[in-house]
């Protein structure tokens, strides 16, 4: 399998709607980082859906190497 391409080796702080479902890119290739823009067409990736349950700020993860998709769990550090 394949990696994702690594977006950025930080996360993307993001505010977020309770309620509101929002499609994370996993390919690491979207151009609307950290949201899904299509761009996976064509590989093995697909989207993260994620629905919080309350409003506020989110760390989604910029390096795709998480393990808690679409969230952000240090992984980037030991890139």
């Amino acid at each position: 399998m394949d990696q994702p391409n690594i977006a950025q080796k930080s996360p993307y702080l993001v505010d977020v709607e309770a309620g509101k479902t929002y499609y994370w890119c996993a390919c690491g290739r979207s151009k609307s980082q950290p949201f899904c823009d299509g761009s996976h067409k064509g590989t093995q990736f697909t989207p993260v859906a994620h629905t919080p349950a309350a409003s506020g700020k989110v760390a989604m993860c910029g390096c795709k190497r998480t393990k808690g998709q679409p969230l952000c769990d240090g992984s980037h550090k030991a890139l």
